[in-house]
């Protein structure tokens, strides 16, 4: 038998053919366009991103025999909002990406009111435009008679996942699971419900809110006149909680990276949900048969969107895979610096004004040092991450890195986030961690794989990276890259 895992993402939406032993079989994608109506305003189209996973199911679907698929695994991009009609499915505005920036002005009158402890106490967040609780706000206050259709139980809310299952199963279900539930800063991670107190500080009725489920679990099955065949759903999580699933980072101390659109650092802490100093998010790791894990996270906004600002905005690129041979050439002596704030700095400075900023150019900069500097600045980010999870975590000494996402498929990206952090990263043998998590929670709730424990024990890596770089020159390039942040957050 096979899993199906369906990865929406923010560049794409992918469907890939799991085995038996979880390996990957066949893969479909779809690329996912990216609007940007105004600066700091970043949308989707709710139908392509539908279209673009229905399509490439189907196209997976079509390389086996019908009957031979098990179960379907989800996984999505987080945070982003949408609104539907319930009686029709019809999407009443585009999707407002996690990047969007467009409520940074609400979310810091309510950090001035002095409502950020009781939203880092009850949903482990900050008060940032990156979570769903202000976008739903600003879409209820901006779509003529919204709110009131929302207070009839007219119109619902959810985050990519729910509006996938909702068109999936012909709209019978509006659930989400526990991990995609924690990133809208209106659950409650303690009692694992939603947040009456949290609603009504963003004014969001209740009503609107999707079912919270566990993440391996029942979600429902497809109307057969969608895939063509009814298909149990039987896993669903955000896709850097799926990543770190896929990773077999489920005990307390493991930790992993993705480089996507953004990079993002999961570090699980068990049973113990640990409040940040460092202004880390404390989130949901995993809910699994009603056993809540949690992770200390930081995000980064930018990592692979930095190589397709590379391309498309000033064309130093014609396509990413010539990325890393053009860095190659780069000047040695060279000391570009890209601090890539295109949508503000995420952890640990969470500034949502910040904007990219290239420093310490020289008349003899050019192609190969801005791309060098591209490729760095992910490195050096994850640095900031790590640094800050060290100071909140005592048992985080001695950590192994674990990378997956497009930028870690270069040698020369994660050599480089080995040589900054001084401390060795392992890339996996199988690098579709996300796909493959959610692959794993369907397997798992469908009793065809082994439990956590057992299943974090079938990982890999196809290669360990060990630092290269002496301790001197590390401090010397973290030191430089201090006073850019610096120079960017002034700015």
């Amino acid at each position: 038998m096979t899993i199906l895992a369906l990865d929406q993402g923010t560049s794409s939406s992918r469907a890939i053919l799991f085995d038996d032993h979880l390996r990957p079989l066949h893969s479909a994608a779809r690329p996912v366009t990216q609007s940007y109506p105004r600066p700091g305003e970043v949308e989707h189209n709710p139908r392509e991103l539908l279209d673009g996973i229905l399509s490439s199911a189907r196209e997976v679907l079509a390389r086996v025999p019908r009957g031979s698929v098990a179960a379907i695994g989800l996984t999505n991009q987080r945070e982003t909002t949408l609104l539907w009609d319930r009686a029709t499915g019809e999407a009443l505005h585009p999707a407002i990406v996690w990047q969007d920036r467009r409520t940074a002005a609400a979310c810091e009158a309510v950090q001035k009111a002095g409502h950020e402890d009781l939203i880092r106490t009850r949903s482990g967040l900050l008060p940032d435009p990156y979570f769903s609780a202000s976008k739903l706000s600003w879409l209820l206050d901006h779509l003529p008679g919204a709110r009131a259709r929302a207070e009839a139980g007219e119109i619902c809310f959810g985050t990519v996942d729910s509006w996938l299952i909702w068109h999936l199963t012909g709209g019978r279900l509006h659930v989400t699971d526990a991990t995609n539930a924690a990133r809208t800063a209106l659950f409650n991670i303690h009692t694992q419900e939603w947040d009456a107190e949290l609603c009504a500080l963003w004014r969001i009725p209740m009503g609107l809110l999707p079912q919270v489920r566990d993440s391996a679990g029942d979600f429902g099955v497809t109307d057969p006149g969608v895939l063509g065949q009814a298909l149990p759903i039987r896993g669903v999580a955000g896709d850097q909680q799926a990543a770190a699933m896929g990773q077999g980072c489920f005990a307390p101390g493991q930790v992993k990276s993705t480089y996507g659109t953004g990079c993002f650092v999961l570090l699980n802490t068990g049973s113990q949900a640990v409040q940040s100093r460092h202004r880390l998010l404390t989130t949901v790791a995993s809910r699994l048969k009603g056993e809540v894990s949690y992770a200390l996270e930081g995000a980064i906004f930018v990592a692979g969107a930095a190589v397709q600002w590379l391309r498309d905005g000033p064309g130093l690129i014609a396509r990413p895979d010539e990325l890393e041979a053009l860095a190659a050439l780069a000047d040695p002596a060279d000391g570009t610096l890209l601090v890539p704030a295109f949508s503000g700095l995420g952890a640990p400075w969470w500034s949502p004004d910040s904007r990219g900023a290239l420093l310490g150019l020289s008349a003899r900069s050019g192609r190969a040092e801005i791309a060098r500097a591209v490729l760095q600045s992910a490195g050096y980010q994850t640095r900031d991450l790590i640094g800050a999870m060290q100071a909140d975590w005592q048992g985080s000494a001695g950590m192994v890195l674990r990378v997956d996402g497009g930028m870690a498929n270069s040698d020369a990206v994660v050599q480089f986030i080995a040589d900054i952090l001084g401390a060795p990263v392992d890339r996996p043998d199988v690098t579709e961690a996300t796909a493959r998590g959610a692959a794993w929670l369907a397997a798992w709730a469908s009793d065809l794989a082994p439990g956590p424990q057992e299943f974090a024990r079938t990982w890999a890596a196809e290669r360990r990276f060990t630092p290269q770089m002496s301790q001197e020159t590390r401090e010397a390039h973290c030191a430089r890259w201090q006073r850019a942040v610096a120079a960017t957050l002034a700015f």
